[in-house]
């Protein structure tokens, strides 16, 4: 059976590996304080035009984004983020966790707008009762968003204007930030992105690493004590050097790119498969994401022969499929995917 049903579920690429077995003998410095882990902070430093930026590392995305949104906010003050967003559907309510609310904005093809987000926080400042309320201390987007889709360069610029207009800090969610920014038609580049937000990760776990993500702030505005709330948290690893020594090797030579790229490749291949075949799909994602809209027979046979995901259904006769490629998609898998649906088609 082939699987497309995420991007997570492979190793990791060989120049990582490679980079890995240097461990072994290093001995290097524990918690992350290592010669590895400074560099690849370096290369990525580099990378988003940023020489000042903070930078940190932890191994997963749920972790991630509970860890920092916990350290930027006290404790009366909440996250704003569509109601479509990860925090919200796909992270068991790790960030509830922590004690601060997830507020919902009503999305728009998983975006969220630039002028609902104003009116919520103008509406906020101006309720005579908001002294009751969860305050809006954060605003949480990601790039792509759940179902595929991109922020413009002027979207993004909007809502980073919308949030420094109000005194909120902009997280972006970069969990497939690499296949965002490698997709045919965006505009955004990693230093932009950097310029345009005070804090975002970059996604290792999805992209060539066996595991890990660098979290970016972008003005020397982390919390002073932030290694000190990762291990609260219990997101600081002793071989904090294994993290370091992957994104050392992805950011070299234009590594995290690269294996986006193809990622992006494959998928625009897969997308021309099933638009072939007649297939809608649910929305129009340029990015390793693809959302097919099948129906309840069509998905239960080809999951048969076919590893992919259900994210919901459109009526009761009708599924969105979800159909992932990764840096690790191949040619050979793709012409198994086109020879199943031919059959299907038949």
């Amino acid at each position: 059976m082939i699987s497309f049903e995420c991007d997570y579920n492979n190793g990791a690429c060989q120049q990582v590996i490679d980079n890995l077995v240097k461990y072994n003998s290093a001995k290097p410095t524990p918690y992350g304080f290592d010669e590895f882990s400074e560099r690849a902070k370096e290369r990525i430093r580099e990378a988003c035009g940023l020489p000042d930026a903070q930078i940190f590392f932890l191994t997963g995305g749920t972790q991630t984004n509970a860890t920092t949104i916990d350290s930027m906010l006290y404790q009366y003050e909440g996250v704003i983020c569509v109601g479509t967003g990860h925090i919200n559907v796909h992270e068991a309510g790790a960030v509830e966790f922590t004690e601060h609310k997830i507020i919902t904005l009503p999305d728009t093809a998983g975006k969220m707008e630039a002028k609902v987000l104003d009116k919520y926080l103008d509406d906020y400042m101006h309720d005579g009762n908001k002294d009751h309320a969860v305050h809006p201390g954060l605003v949480y987007i990601t790039f792509p968003t759940e179902f595929g889709t991109l922020y413009s360069a002027k979207e993004l610029d909007n809502i980073y204007q919308t949030c420094q207009r109000y005194e909120i800090p902009l997280y972006i969610d970069g969990a497939r930030l690499g296949y965002g920014l490698m997709a045919e038609g965006s505009d955004v580049t990693l230093p932009y992105l950097a310029r345009h937000c005070d804090v975002f990760y970059i996604g290792g776990t999805k992209i060539g690493a066996l595991c890990g993500e660098a979290v970016v702030f972008t003005h020397q505005n982390a919390h002073k004590h932030f290694f000190s709330i990762q291990k609260q948290h219990g997101a600081v690893i002793a071989k904090g050097a294994l993290i370091g020594l992957q994104f050392e090797a992805l950011f070299t030579d234009n590594l995290y790119f690269k294996l986006s790229e193809h990622a992006i490749k494959m998928a625009m291949r897969m997308k021309d498969i099933f638009i072939r075949k007649g297939y809608e799909f649910y929305v129009d994602s340029p990015t390793n994401q693809q959302f097919v809209l099948l129906d309840n027979e069509q998905a239960e046979k080809l999951a048969r022969e076919v590893e992919f995901s259900h994210f919901g259904q459109t009526d009761r006769h009708h599924t969105i499929c979800r159909f992932v490629t990764s840096w690790a998609t191949t040619e050979e898998e793709l012409d198994e995917l086109e020879r199943i649906i031919q059959t299907h088609s038949s």
